[in-house]
Parts: C-alpha cells; sequence; structure tokens
C-alpha cells in the first residue's frame, strides 16, 4: 500500500507539473509562462506530492527506503505527464505540440555533455526552491523561493527530467529521447545532491 502511494503521489506530481508546461507553451511571453510554469511546483509543495527532481536532493541523509523509493517516484511522474499530455492531444490545445516539438528538437541536437551539466544546474536552482519554500521563516519569502527558482531555471534554459518528460509525450519519443531523459534525469540527481551535502556542510 504505501508503495501504491508513493507512486499515486508521483503520478499527481507528474500530472501537476505537465499543467505547468502545458501553460508555459501556451504563451509567446517567455517571462509570463515561466513565471506560470510555477503552478507545477507550488502544487507539489503545498499537497506534498512527490516529484523526483525535488526529492532527490534529500537522498543522501535519509535510508535505503527512501533510496529505493526514488525511481517509483520518477515512473509515477512519467505516467503523471503523459496523462496530461495525453488530455491536451485530445483536445483544442494541442497545436501547443508543435511548440513542444521545436523546445524537443534543441535537446535532442545538444551533446550529452550540455544536458547533464543542464540537468545539474536546474537541480540547484530547484533545491533553492523547495528549501526556500520549507525553512523560509516568512510566508511570502516561501512563495517567492518557488517563483524564484522556477522562473530562472527556465528562463536559465536549464534541463528538468519531468517538464522534459511532458514536452517527449507531447512531440514523440525516441531512443534518443529516452537516453537524453535519463542522461538529464542524472545530472538533476547530482546537481541536487551536491548543492544540498555543500549547504548542509556550511549550516554546520
Amino acid at each position: 500500500m504505501k508503495a501504491l502511494k508513493t507512486f499515486a503521489s508521483g503520478v499527481l506530481a507528474g500530472m501537476s507539473i505537465g499543467f505547468g508546461g502545458a501553460v508555459f507553451l501556451s504563451l509567446e511571453n517567455r517571462i509570463i509562462g515561466a513565471a506560470l510554469f510555477t503552478i507545477g511546483l507550488f502544487t507539489v509543495c503545498t499537497f506534498g506530492l512527490n516529484l523526483f527532481t525535488g526529492k532527490v536532493c534529500y537522498a543522501l541523509e535519509h535510508g535505503k527506503s527512501y533510496s529505493l523509493a526514488l525511481p517509483l517516484i520518477w515512473l509515477g511522474n512519467l505516467v503523471g505527464t503523459g496523462m496530461t499530455a495525453l488530455i491536451v492531444k485530445l483536445s483544442r490545445i494541442d497545436v501547443i505540440a508543435a511548440k513542444a516539438a521545436g523546445l524537443c528538437a534543441v535537446k535532442l541536437d545538444d551533446s550529452l555533455l550540455s544536458l547533464f551539466l543542464l540537468g545539474a544546474l536546474c537541480n540547484i536552482f530547484i533545491y533553492i526552491a523547495v528549501e526556500g519554500f520549507k525553512n523560509n521563516p516568512h510566508e511570502l519569502g516561501k512563495y517567492l523561493s518557488l517563483f524564484f527558482g522556477v522562473m530562472v531555471f527556465i528562463l536559465a534554459g536549464t534541463e528538468h527530467c519531468v517538464a522534459d518528460m511532458f514536452y517527449f509525450w507531447l512531440s514523440g519519443w525516441s531512443m534518443d529521447a529516452v537516453i537524453a531523459v535519463l542522461l538529464i534525469t542524472i545530472g538533476n540527481a547530482a546537481g541536487g545532491m551536491l548543492f544540498r551535502a555543500a549547504h548542509r556542510f556550511i549550516s554546520k
């Protein structure tokens, strides 16, 4: 039952990130789109959902069961983004799929090293957003952490594995796309865990 709840929470988190991706693709203004993409992480944090990129940052300080749950969360996120993409594809807003294809083409033309590094950089921003939401003593500061963390990772052009799942669900999967998402996932994990470890070290 616990594993099922973990997976289901991951599905809802993936759907939430898909919501953010859908509104981002629907807008021409990147700044406004990046701001509204925050609905994804806002929902994840306020509802306590399982998002791989947020959870993986804390893997080094938890036990084996925590780490073993991460692949299940990742799969839940994959299913959730796919569900949101399916809703989009069956509706009139399917026009955003063309924009997703353009984003995915850039990712597939990139080098593996670049994808890894942009994945690592992205999860530093995600850690800043999640940790700020968890521990900022000011109520306004909690939500500003989410907005700044998400907006910056998008506007800087970094790579978020769950958001990329949604884009590839819309534009179409291929073996190269699978490799890209897996590599970005590794980059997300490396960046988030290392930055968290450094933060803990200086905080002590």
